[in-house]
């Protein structure tokens, strides 16, 4: 089947129903933070970072505030990496604890005796910088902090902050975080986080500054409406930021659109210089907060970030080739769109409708977003004229009226996708009293099947 966008949804018990009382399908046819706090790379550095690959495919991972109470976050990140299915080792370290959900617990990580991918810290902020100092010394190169009361919290937080980098530095190891929600991998699979189970298998990779956004995130696709193929919580960004990340996925074979929320970018240049070779193969789609002073001032005070002016964001996306979304709708209608269709090879998009009105209402939206809704060949038309009824449209929109049943709507889509002129289709249906609404669904997707 292919992916099917719902408009006007219905709403019952807060959730939308699976009836709509419309749908639409594209279908392209078959043809041959600042710097100084930051303890990544400079703009002088390799952009390559290898180590960051632990984060994702770590060989084990160890706990540090693992616990054996379920209302911890610590009780939720073991059981999380336990139940999603991870391979590798699990360490959970706790100094009172012997064993924790059926595995072995150790006073410290330099108790343990093997090599540690990658630690997730879940204590306390003052015992952070203490615990990673211990990190390094075990030689961690991938550290998740989850915990918060740093910068966001002000001046002694951002102190705390620096010393994190100062550490991260030190040792040379890749730091996601502090006051973040995890990392997710669905491949691996990996659940190094605290969210409520483990996401559906899929090509989106979602970053976000924002936890709590993250998890509703999260909580739509455990509903069922999307999959990821990796997840990440940035917090405040200490070291690792949505630049490195943009450039690690960008070759991710998993992954085939890239999303991130943003509150503030750490080097503007750079993000420009990555995402501009990035999104010349894969499509990246970004909804910036922050955009209004209020919400400026909002941002700050939320991860401690800059959120910069509205115009300097504007022009780093245009240049960089990054889409806008506006809204965490659109952010994921262009997500179902980017990772469930194949790319559109140009630019001419054929209309196939029911009603004639919406039909002109997605000529005009297209054509406002760049698009274009060329007049068919001749011979689409003609071979369209001699089947649809007198009263039809044999033009683009394509109006097969508001009796059609699913073998009409078949015997449009098949001509208009055939046309040489014709790079996409949209296909709309709006119930009437005729309308075979599931039939005509099934034969949308046996149409996607046969395109490319």
């Amino acid at each position: 089947m292919p992916s099917v966008s719902k408009s006007s949804f219905p709403k019952a018990n807060g959730r939308a129903k699976l009836t709509p009382p419309c749908f639409w399908a594209t279908i392209p046819p078959r043809r041959s933070p600042p710097a100084i706090l930051r303890a990544g790379r400079t703009q002088n550095e390799p952009e390559e970072d290898p180590m960051l690959d632990t984060f994702f495919h770590p060989r084990s991972v160890a706990v540090i505030g693992a616990s054996r109470d379920p209302e911890k976050l610590g009780y939720s990140v073991l059981a999380n990496l336990k139940e999603g299915g991870f391979t590798g080792q699990l360490y959970p370290v706790n100094p009172k604890a012997d064993q924790i959900l059926g595995l072995t617990a150790y006073p410290s990580i330099l108790d343990i005796p093997a090599p540690v991918d990658l630690a997730v810290i879940v204590i306390p902020y003052p015992f952070v910088p203490a615990v990673l100092e211990q990190c390094g010394e075990k030689g961690v190169p991938s550290v998740v902090v989850i915990s918060a009361g740093f910068r966001e919290a002000g001046r002694e937080g951002l102190e705390r902050e620096r010393e994190l980098i100062e550490t991260a530095r030190k040792y040379d190891l890749r730091l996601i975080g502090p006051n973040c929600l995890g990392v997710i991998d669905t491949a691996t699979p990996l659940n190094a986080t605290f969210a409520a189970g483990m996401p559906p298998s899929g090509p989106i990779a979602f970053m976000s500054q924002s936890g709590a956004l993250g998890t509703a995130v999260l909580d739509m696709a455990l509903a069922g409406r999307i999959g990821f193929s990796k997840f990440v919580s940035l917090g405040n960004k200490a070291d690792v930021s949505e630049i490195d990340l943009l450039e690690a996925w960008g070759d991710d074979p998993d992954s085939r659109v890239i999303l991130i929320y943003v509150e503030g970018l750490p080097d503007g240049q750079r993000f420009i210089r990555v995402a501009r070779e990035v999104t010349r193969h894969k499509p990246v789609v970004a909804i910036k907060s922050g955009v209004t002073k209020s919400g400026s001032r909002a941002v700050s005070s939320h991860t401690g970030s800059l959120a910069g002016s509205e115009a300097a964001y504007k022009a780093a996306f245009r240049q960089a080739g990054v889409i806008r979304a506006t809204s965490m709708e659109a952010l994921f209608d262009y997500a179902r769109a980017f990772a469930y269709q194949p790319l559109l090879r140009g630019r001419r998009i054929g209309i196939v409708t029911n009603a004639g009105g919406p039909g002109i209402l997605a000529t005009d939206a297209l054509e406002h977003a760049g698009l274009e809704i060329p007049r068919l060949t001749p011979e689409t038309t003609a071979a369209l004229m001699d089947y649809l009824p007198g009263a039809a449209s044999a033009a683009n929109p394509v109006d097969v009226l508001g009796d059609a049943l699913a073998d009409r709507y078949e015997y449009a889509i098949r001509r208009v996708l055939a046309d040489p002129k014709i790079d996409g289709l949209i296909v709309i249906v709006t119930p009437q009293a005729m309308t075979e609404i599931e039939a005509t669904a099934h034969a949308v997707g046996r149409m996607a099947q046969e395109s490319d």
